[in-house]
């Protein structure tokens, strides 16, 4: 059988840790961009919706060594760690646009650690219909790098709290691989509350960011997503971020927003006049991840923080995700 290309990850769904936890076990939920990787005389790699990014991410060509003479399909998260060894996603940000990070030194300054966490195609045989623990199993049989997996039980979700890290997820022993789906067999814990949210706008710094972006406005769609077109639910204001931009991050968003300039707010619903005062309207093309304390009656997101652009997503899929 042909190894399938290309693949699309499988999802999980918020919530908290399952009461069955003899029917799951837990992965680090590691706070990076997951990445397919196909290995068949060379490896390539794919994000969502069959993104190449195989050129951004060489290190993954690592794969081809232990796999040597033999096919695969692996699904896991691309990371870029800290100093410190902790999961950065501000330091992949330097990565996640660049397509030649070796000419550009990136790879000396930023480089990534593949983590494979699935097997989804061995030697001409594909595992969607395949126990995850099976998959596993046959996973950690390849002489790979593969992160352990846990019990599910509240004291490992701690220890990712303890570390830093942004909590885990369950997945059932028994479940299938579903191509694109986001499916019940698998279940994100977070200990860090986050959200996507699409970029519709942005307002002029002062002080010492004059010139350039001071905050962001950002949305979310409603209603469900139509063939990766926004729905007729429209675009809602979900609030402005100001904080946790590096130098860095401000000047690369700028040059990101500045081409997607049009003359009038995208949004659906009329923004507060403090608010749209002298904003620059965009089109609502960027897609970003913030860290939040929780929503407001009102539909905003108390105390955003940003964490970067998410370019492994599609803004008209952006939703508000209840639960964790």
């Amino acid at each position: 059988m042909a190894v399938p290309y290309p693949v699309e990850p499988m999802l999980a769904i918020p919530g908290e840790l399952p009461q069955a936890r003899d029917a799951y076990a837990l992965e680090v939920k590691w706070d990076g961009i997951r990445a397919i990787a196909y290995v068949d005389r060379g490896v390539r790699v794919t994000g969502r919706h069959g993104a190449d990014f195989t050129a951004r991410y060489p290190e993954i060509g690592a794969l081809a060594g232990p796999l040597a003479g033999r096919r695969a399909v692996i699904d896991g998260e691309v990371v870029a760690f800290d100093l410190q060894g902790r999961p950065s996603f501000a330091r992949l940000q330097r990565r996640m646009h660049n397509t030649d990070p070796a000419g550009s030194r990136l790879l000396d300054h930023f480089p990534v650690t593949y983590m494979p966490f699935d097997l989804l195609h061995l030697d001409g045989r594909t595992l969607f219909d395949v126990p995850y623990g099976e998959r596993r199993a046959l996973l950690d049989s390849l002489g790979l790098a593969v992160p352990p997996n846990f019990p599910c039980e509240p004291e490992v979700l701690e220890a990712t709290r303890m570390q830093g890290l942004e909590g885990v997820v369950a997945k059932r022993l028994d479940s299938p691989y579903r191509p694109g789906r986001r499916s019940e067999w698998w279940v994100k814990v977070k200990n860090l509350r986050t959200a996507e949210v699409v970029v519709g706008g942005w307002k002029p710094g002062k002080g010492r960011r004059a010139g350039g972006v001071g905050s962001l406005l950002v949305g979310v769609y409603t209603g469900p997503p139509l063939a990766g077109r926004p729905s007729p639910g429209g675009f809602l204001f979900v609030g402005h971020v100001g904080t946790g931009f590096t130098d860095a991050m401000l000047d690369d968003t700028r040059r990101l927003l500045e081409p997607l300039e049009i003359g009038q707010s995208a949004f659906s619903d009329e923004l507060p006049r403090a608010v749209g005062k002298d904003a620059r309207w965009v089109r609502p093309e960027i897609v970003g991840e913030v860290a939040f304390t929780m929503w407001t009656r009102d539909g905003r997101l108390r105390n955003p923080v940003w964490r970067g652009v998410r370019a492994d997503k599609i803004p008209a899929e952006v939703r508000r995700e209840e639960g964790r």
